[in-house]
């Protein structure tokens, strides 16, 4: 006859099924597509910016530098994101970190042109058009947001607090990265203080928002 404890042990593991284990290239490829998916639909929704339409367009330096920081600040926060899921012991999660102080340059440029302009850096950011930019970037990250949530609901991340900032960067900054291709303005005001703000608020959500969802 099978002990008490065999008994025991009988029940607990009765009802389970194997699992397939997160990888990184499994965790990559959702990160990816939400991006991917991200642009289609600005692109469908809101059509891209027609400088891109033209037969030999010559791309703003700002802009080309701005999209190019929150992507990469986008990029960053994705995979440090993705590494979280699955912790290991010795492996920091601080590259972010740069990716956040590259791209802090272009508010804090604002900021200063805002200073040497006495007070006009707000009303030249065109603030109609910035609030469109806020709103829809950050619903635009709703897509790579929600990847990055599911991905960490399904692993163990051991600090979701950071690992709820990390979710809310990436959603910013890959939303105002698709939402820039539609954007037709390249002034450094409007980029440094609505695009970022982007960010700023949708890394503010998933600080509050994520470690609700994915605590374990």
């Amino acid at each position: 006859m099978r002990s008490d404890t065999q008994s025991f042990i009988d029940d607990l593991v009765g009802d389970l099924r194997p699992i397939r284990p997160l990888t990184f290239p499994r965790g990559w490829a959702i990160g990816v597509g939400s991006v991917i998916l991200t642009v289609i639909v600005m692109a469908l929704y809101f059509g891209i910016r027609s400088s891109f339409m033209v037969e030999n367009p010559v791309a703003n330096p700002i802009f080309v530098l701005a999209t190019g920081l929150f992507l990469m600040l986008g990029i960053a926060a994705t995979v440090t994101a993705i590494g979280m899921s699955r912790p290991h012991v010795g492996i920091g999660h601080g590259g972010w970190a740069w990716a956040v102080a590259m791209a802090a340059l272009l508010p804090l440029s604002a900021i200063v042109l805002g200073f040497i302009q006495e007070g006009n850096a707000f009303f030249q950011s065109q603030p109609v058009h910035g609030v469109n930019c806020l709103t829809h970037g950050s619903l635009l990250g709703l897509f790579a947001g929600g990847a990055l949530t599911f991905w960490l609901r399904r692993g163990a991340p051991t600090s979701p607090d950071q690992a709820g900032l990390l979710t809310g960067i990436a959603a910013g900054s890959l939303g105002i990265f698709a939402y820039s291709l539609h954007c037709p303005i390249d002034d450094i005001l409007h980029i440094g203080i609505w695009h970022s703000l982007s960010v700023a608020l949708s890394a503010l959500l998933g600080r509050l928002l994520v470690p609700v969802a994915i605590r374990w």
